[in-house]
């Protein structure tokens, strides 16, 4: 299936400075796909496993690059830094040339909709998880991650891509089930308070979509386990995408009325 016409990606959790981090995957999804917005949402470089090991490989070392080379290209880059990044949040309101650091930004797509984009941590708090739990399941995730990198080890040595062990283990554990729900919940309540039309952001590294009151739910997934981006088409329809650029899912189809019978014209901005 050929890749859509990119007008904005978004991506999250790349924990660059890990031995986690598929970058190459994530290279070769932009050698496919040239947006000309994208949002960093996130735990893009990994500073807190840095502070006690920094994992900076060649193939790491070139998405960076490739990164730099898109903004030199013309494409607009929103840095929003995330709890592991969060050092960076200092820097909010910095911009270089065509990158620029931000603590949260409200992304108007081309249909005209209003999208708060965050990294997603914030909603933390309003997570009923106890804390012995997250703990355990903390453990158990760098567990799992690294039973994912000997799994896809194996199936490169016999020619097969990459497969998310760790996926495939989180959706049938109840705890991190309920995790994600309440999650979704207060962001959606977030963009609802704020009378925005949805949500966008990474954070808990699981992708998908939902949808309360006509308010939409966004999460574009992450680089360590799924490989997902979220990619907003030339008309501004949302749809989460795989590493090679292949279609997941698409948003799903609310029924949404015109306002005195005439619809919003479609508005190309990024606001902070």
């Amino acid at each position: 299936m050929p890749t859509p016409t990119a007008r904005t990606l978004f991506v999250s959790d790349i924990h660059l400075g890990t031995r986690d981090c598929q970058a190459a995957l994530l290279a070769s999804l932009l050698r496919r796909v040239r947006p000309e917005r994208l949002y960093l949402v996130g735990d893009i470089v990994d500073l807190i496993a840095m502070q006690k090991r920094a994992v900076l490989p060649p193939a790491q070392q070139r998405l960076a690059a490739r990164l730099l080379r898109l903004a030199r290209g013309g494409c607009e880059i929103i840095y929003i830094p995330g709890n592991h990044d969060a050092a960076l949040r200092r820097l909010c309101g910095l911009r270089v040339h065509r990158v620029r650091i931000e603590r949260r930004a409200i992304h108007v797509t081309a249909d005209g909709r209003r999208l708060l984009v965050s990294h997603g941590d914030e909603f933390d708090t309003h997570v009923r998880i106890a804390p012995w739990m997250l703990a355990l399941g903390d453990g158990m995730h760098q567990f799992v991650l690294a039973l994912n990198r000997w799994c896809n080890r194996a199936r490169g040595v016999f020619g097969l891509p990459y497969w998310s062990l760790a996926s495939a283990l989180k959706r049938r554990v109840g705890a991190a089930q309920r995790y994600v729900a309440q999650f979704e919940q207060a962001a959606l309540h977030q963009a609802e308070r704020e009378g925005l039309d949805g949500y966008v952001g990474g954070h808990i590294h699981k992708a998908g979509f939902r949808e309360r009151n006509g308010v939409l739910y966004c999460n574009d997934g992450d680089w360590v386990e799924h490989c997902t981006a979220l990619l907003e088409t030339s008309d501004g329809r949302l749809q989460l995408i795989d590493w090679r650029g292949e279609l997941i899912e698409r948003e799903p189809v609310m029924a949404a009325a015109p306002v005195d019978g005439v619809a919003p014209l479609p508005v190309a901005a990024t606001t902070s």
